[in-house]
């Protein structure tokens, strides 16, 4: 399946009083992920907006192996795991540069729907043939 690595570094916005990560930013750099993926593959999520569709997560998940801090430099790996007809698996780890070692790992599931109806829709085709390629 196909992988994006994405730096970001840890700013002191992202931590709490004591210098480490707050888990929410975790999620943030899951969604950071997915529109790196994305726009490797040569896509946007503002292209599908303009065809009236919406990705929400509809699932998450986050383990937390370790503390990020302030100004380390992170790595978001992330890969597309799965797509289904009208969903898509991410699956994200969060790497420490300067050491390598694992902070955090998980999954997003996000469910293309119609954004009138809030139906499911299918995942549109340039997104299928991005992966083919």
């Amino acid at each position: 399946m196909k992988t994006n690595e994405t730096e970001q570094r840890v700013y002191y916005a992202d931590t709490d009083h004591g210098g480490v990560v707050y888990y929410s930013n975790y999620l943030k750099w899951f969604e950071i992920g997915r529109t790196e993926i994305l726009r490797q593959l040569g896509l946007n999520y503002a292209d599908f907006e303009k065809k009236g569709l919406i990705a929400p997560v509809v699932e998450v998940k986050c383990s937390y192996r370790g503390p990020a801090l302030y100004n380390d430099i992170i790595i978001i790996r992330t890969k597309i795991e799965n797509m289904g007809n009208s969903s898509i698996r991410f699956s994200y780890e969060i790497i420490n540069r300067k050491n390598g070692k694992l902070l955090a790992e998980g999954y997003t599931v996000n469910v293309f729907v119609d954004r009138k109806t809030m139906k499911s829709a299918r995942i549109p085709e340039e997104l299928r043939k991005a992966m083919q390629d």
